[in-house]
């Protein structure tokens, strides 16, 4: 009688948003980690004397072990056979270690080391701090990637049949609002540092035990949920689609022409933000001649709107629907901005303009990841979610690991930013381009990508048409 009446722990809507709100912390302090640096260019030029080309293979480090080594691969195997649990520690885990590698990277005493000098005569173009740091952030990138599909999996399994797209536009909010904060906190402390680049990179470091701290205490309450699962007796829907995982059933994710698309336009929309966010600063500091921390400030603008559309979008697919659309006006969006930034700001640099065009790029930025994620269980087996985004994030990995590098060279060899402009541009052309063909093989098969992810009740359905009947 007991078991018949226990209400399970994501039934509770406190309960389930608690669990949100520490998942999405250890990704708000893994995006402040992602992009400390990125406010602080020009001061690794002048102090740790890297280039263009040696920031662009530091940022594309953090994707080298994913994609090279298939590491994300393994991670969603790894994902899909232990769960959530296990798997979110060992990623939370290993942001930590990564952190403290690139911490003593950058550090003055690990520059006057005999192993410093060694990586500094070799690959001379690529300095001894670059190199260790560039280590670092690759294990941390492992952690990160993998803690960004660990946490996709633990929402579809917290909020299955209720705001699922709501939490997960909720969760990207909360990891964004880590860029803006970064951008702002990054340099203070580095000025409350006589400039250095060390101090911001070792509060962030502190930040990520947190979150470690974080998804340690959501163990426990997903431990709960699964006994509260089995008493009511529908364990089958907690861990067990993790034991009924085989290799084998890559396979089916693989040959699934719809995986094939979202990825696709994943990967070329990322391409288009991600590496654009690590010289966004310095873009906007070359061109509106700005100091670096005015054109980080002014920058932070970016994921406000984000951050306040992305769940309200989530809300809206969760009940009206139209996820396939919101790809495609997403992705217009994001091509108009990086033409934008290519002619018009450069021929009329004004803040105003800069801000403005920076806020909108954020709306495309609610308004792609608020439909591509939730659209991922519409065409996966439940049992294989974990490895699908996986794969998703290793394809898109492919592109953020060798964009920066591109982005890099293409910098050093014309000196300027309007072709990196265009080539942003370019992905978003052809991002458009397979979200069209998204949404006609959606219309054809009927995957339901712009239907609503909220059931509604079919009593009130039924009263709702014997009115219109009347």
């Amino acid at each position: 009688m007991t078991n018949a009446i226990r209400q399970a722990l994501n039934e509770k809507a406190w309960a389930r948003w608690t669990a949100l709100v520490l998942v999405a912390s250890m990704m708000f302090f893994a995006y402040m980690f992602v992009d400390v640096m990125s406010p602080l260019k020009s001061l690794l030029e002048e102090k740790l004397h890297w280039d263009s080309a040696a920031f662009g293979t530091y940022a594309a480090s953090e994707y080298f072990l994913n994609v090279f080594f298939f590491f994300l691969i393994f991670a969603g195997i790894i994902l899909d056979k232990t769960g959530i649990r296990f798997t979110g520690m060992l990623s939370a885990s290993m942001m930590v270690l990564g952190a403290v590698i690139k911490l003593v990277g950058i550090s003055e005493w690990f520059q006057a080391t005999a192993f410093c000098s060694w990586l500094d005569s070799w690959w001379t173009a690529f300095p001894g701090s670059a190199k260790m740091a560039s280590l670092g952030f690759m294990i941390f990138g492992c952690g990160c990637e993998m803690a960004g599909t660990t946490v996709s999996k633990a929402i579809a399994k917290w909020f299955k049949g209720k705001e699922m797209a709501l939490a997960m536009g909720v969760e990207m909010s909360i990891a964004r609002l880590g860029v803006f904060a970064v951008m702002w906190i990054s340099p203070f402390i580095s000025g409350m540092f006589d400039q250095s680049v060390v101090a911001p990179v070792a509060f962030c470091t502190v930040l990520l035990l947190a979150g470690l701290i974080c998804y340690t205490i959501f163990t426990f309450m997903d431990r709960s949920l699964d006994r509260d699962l089995a008493a009511e007796g529908i364990a089958a829907e907690a861990e067990s689609s993790d034991e009924e995982f085989h290799i084998s059933d890559l396979g089916k994710i693989l040959s699934n022409k719809m995986f094939w698309l979202v990825a696709l336009l994943c990967v070329l929309y990322y391409s288009g933000i991600f590496p654009f966010q690590r010289y966004a600063p310095n873009y906007v500091q070359e061109t509106l001649h700005v100091s670096a921390e005015t054109a980080a400030r002014l920058f932070s603008v970016f994921p406000i709107l984000a951050m306040v559309l992305t769940p309200l979008l989530g809300a809206f697919l969760d009940y009206k629907g139209y996820g396939a659309t919101m790809l495609i006006v997403g992705a217009v969006i994001m091509t108009c901005c990086h033409l934008g930034f290519a002619f018009l700001l450069p021929a009329l640099p004004e803040v105003w303009l800069a801000v403005t065009l920076i806020l909108i790029l954020g709306l495309s930025f609610s308004l792609v990841p608020a439909a591509l994620w939730p659209s991922v269980p519409k065409i996966i087996d439940a049992n294989i979610l974990g490895s699908a985004y996986c794969l998703i994030f290793w394809i898109q990995n492919i592109g953020l690991c060798l964009v920066p590098l591109l982005i890099g060279e293409t910098l050093d060899a014309t000196g300027g930013y309007r072709v990196p402009m265009i080539i942003f541009a370019s992905f978003g052309v052809l991002a458009i381009i397979f979200g069209i063909w998204l949404k006609a093989l959606n219309a054809k098969n009927n995957y339901g990508l712009e239907e609503p992810n909220v059931k509604r009740n079919t009593l009130t359905d039924e009263m709702e048409s014997q009115a219109v009947d009347q």
